[in-house]
């Protein structure tokens, strides 16, 4: 069955066809049935060099042998015991010794999970109704993290969503990612009732924007200085740049991290931990209520335990070296064909925005040419490069992606560029 036929019938069960709004675009999602290192094949059996892969989680490159045999031993043993398995306690101690700020964490099924969990114990702790995001920032879908957000919300012109009550929105404050004065100015006003800061640190879907001067420092200083806590929502940065968080190379630490995708290997996966005395609040030790059948699930455990012991013994200069290597020859072509357009990368992820302004923020971001972005993802995907669907996503480079890939990518971009 093509592609096409498939997708008529998606339409039928799944809202436009699709389990997640950024899967969806114009005029029908390609449809993959598997994938290796980089490279992924579609249902048609047309073969893609992998930009996405998976929004960021398969950083070894797809269908790794040692992570999926140790999953597929895990499947012989058992997938769901209810209870405490050995696995839990070994990839909690790799994530623990990794993360200097971690010194107690609780497993989740999801990103949007961790982060609506790390807010809710951030209140529980504090005993303070606000929390204060930044404009873009996506932190999941829950409600408290839809306000203003990034990612998909942003794809479709929708800043919020509908059905988050307003009573929820009003204990959401949102500052100026790079704007340490914004941040000032709420704290000001509403410091005293302010139970956390949760921000990317590096923002990652709003395309990628990196930290300005000393603007994740000042947050760690107005935190303090006012008794809130700092989360580092560290969902997608986490182990991307390094085996640790971004918050280690920087030298900051928050008082809660959530982590996600990597640290699962390809496999649902969600964290939040931190600082003792507050995860110590959480149940049954404390009363902030958390809990999930499926947290700590025996398969992704098998698949983070195996990921980040690869992840170990590797050298993260390849990855970022790639993505440098990309930028270098994207910043050529930009200037070559008289492009409004800037590359912004951060290590191993990377966007290019058409905009006429250096991409620092949320409004910055969103002044970007969408319709030009689109035109160039058709491009390279007629051309058999597969890039994550919006302007507002992120690229990732994986430890799969070989001298091959690139070369084919540089003349891709170059053909789709030179046309625009």
């Amino acid at each position: 069955m093509k592609s096409s036929d498939l997708f008529k019938e998606a339409m039928e069960i799944f809202p436009m066809g699709v389990n997640s709004p950024v899967r969806y675009y114009s005029p029908e999602p390609v449809m993959f049935q598997q994938a290796r290192g980089s490279r992924a094949i579609n249902v048609n059996g047309k073969e893609y060099i992998d930009y996405s892969m998976g929004f960021g989680p398969m950083i070894l490159g797809h269908a790794n042998p040692e992570v999926g045999m140790k999953i597929k031993e895990q499947v012989d043993r058992g997938i769901l015991f209810g209870s405490l398995t050995e696995n839990e306690i070994k990839l909690g101690k790799i994530i623990k010794n990794a993360v200097k700020s971690i010194d107690m964490l609780r497993f989740t099924n999801s990103g949007t999970e961790a982060t609506m969990h790390a807010i809710r114990v951030a209140r529980g702790f504090t005993g303070k109704k606000y929390i204060l995001k930044m404009e873009g920032g996506y932190h999941g879908a829950h409600d408290y993290a839809l306000i203003k957000s990034g990612s998909g919300t942003m794809t479709f012109g929708v800043p919020s969503s509908s059905g988050v009550p307003a009573e929820v929105s009003r204990t959401v404050l949102v500052g100026q990612y790079n704007d340490t004065e914004s941040i000032e100015k709420l704290f000001r006003e509403y410091g005293n009732d302010i139970a956390a800061v949760i921000t990317e640190p590096v923002l990652g879907n709003i395309g990628v924007v990196n930290p300005e001067k000393d603007f994740l420092k000042s947050l760690r200083e107005i935190t303090e200085k006012y008794s809130s806590l700092l989360i580092f929502d560290e969902v997608i940065t986490g182990f991307r740049f390094a085996f640790s968080g971004y918050q280690d190379i920087i030298g900051i630490k928050p008082d809660i991290t959530t982590m996600g995708k990597i640290i699962g290997g390809g496999a649902p996966v969600g964290m939040f931990g931190g600082r003792k005395d507050i995860m110590e609040k959480i149940a049954p030790a404390g009363n902030v209520y958390e809990a999930g059948t499926f947290s700590g699930n025996p398969l992704t455990m098998a698949a983070g335990i195996a990921t980040l012991d690869i992840l170990k013994a590797k050298d993260y200069s390849q990855i970022n070296g790639y993505a440098a290597r990309l930028e270098k020859e994207l910043n050529s072509m930009v200037s070559e064909y008289g492009i409004n357009a800037v590359v912004n990368r951060c290590y191993s992820m990377f966007q290019i925005f058409f905009n006429k302004k250096n991409v620092t923020d949320y409004s910055t971001a969103t002044r970007s040419d969408t319709a030009k972005f689109n035109k160039m993802f058709h491009g390279l995907l007629e051309r058999g490069i597969f890039f994550p669907p919006s302007q507002f996503e992120t690229e990732f480079i994986s430890f799969a992606h070989d001298e091959n890939d690139f070369r084919a990518t540089v003349d891709a971009m170059s053909a789709v560029l030179k046309c625009l």
